[in-house]
């Protein structure tokens, strides 16, 4: 039990990565608090929880305000009494090349993809901080690192994160506050199936897309609940200030 008498906070926990991930974290004994926008997502996530024997909260907030952020760190602390892990994974994505992407969508995706999250730190740090240390985890991506035309303000945002973790990272070391990002590829989920839902031919795009990955695959949200389960862990406990790529090899192709 790699995360026994640790609680935790997991953004975005209703669908895809975050579920995998609050799931994982309470296979491995941790006190899951499991925020979303969506409050009945939140729920259904603490239900498969409770149906394992593990232990977690659903907390309906919206990680793009202040009060969302302060409302789910003061929750999960009332409800487990302290701070460990604060994995921030929730996000939001709008199609288009910069051109014709409106400053409302670039606004939205900056308030939950970049400002959220540096909101929810802030209002993480002290609660950390008391508890001697902690791991904060941010779902970057790999179009942090390289460019998709189709998603310029993502991957603004995505940038953005790998720039904030590392600034955390290196101001909140001396606390033995740990900040790392993960970075994953194409991940089947629900974000991930909206990219290909708007080519011409989906699976023919799919098909293409998948050829380029290396082990011929994309990942599962598991296979990133297990990096950021990993992170978590005091297996990491030297690790601050990284990007974990999880892209099956993908960004190691020239062409």
């Amino acid at each position: 039990m790699r995360l026994a008498g640790k609680s935790a906070i997991v953004t975005g926990a209703g669908r895809g990565i975050g579920e995998a991930v609050a799931l994982r974290f309470a296979e491995e004994g941790a006190s899951v608090a499991c925020v979303d926008i969506d409050g009945d997502a939140a729920e259904s996530t603490t239900r498969l929880i409770a149906q394992s024997s593990g232990t977690a909260v659903a907390i309906q907030a919206d990680v793009a305000t202040d009060d969302g952020n302060r409302k789910m760190v003061e929750q999960t602390v009332t409800s487990f009494g302290d701070l460990d892990v604060v994995h921030f994974n929730a996000a939001v994505q709008f199609l288009a090349v910069v051109e014709n992407t409106p400053e409302s969508e670039w606004d939205r995706m900056h308030a939950t993809n970049l400002r959220g999250v540096y909101l929810g730190i802030r209002c993480a740090l002290p609660h950390l901080r008391q508890k001697g240390g902690g791991s904060i985890i941010v779902t970057a991506s790999v179009l942090g690192i390289v460019g998709d035309s189709a998603l310029p303000a993502y991957g603004a945002m995505k940038g953005g994160l790998r720039a904030l973790a590392r600034a955390v990272a290196t101001a909140h070391g001396p606390e033995n506050i740990r900040c790392n990002t993960i970075c994953p590829g194409d991940v089947d989920t629900p974000m991930g199936a909206e990219f290909f839902d708007h080519q011409p031919d989906p699976e023919a795009a799919r098909r293409e897309v998948t050829d380029r990955y290396p082990l011929r695959r994309f990942a599962t949200p598991r296979d990133i609940a297990n990096v950021a389960l990993f992170l978590a862990s005091d297996d990491a406990t030297y690790l601050t200030g990284i990007d974990v790529v999880v892209d099956g090899g993908l960004l190691a192709r020239v062409y």
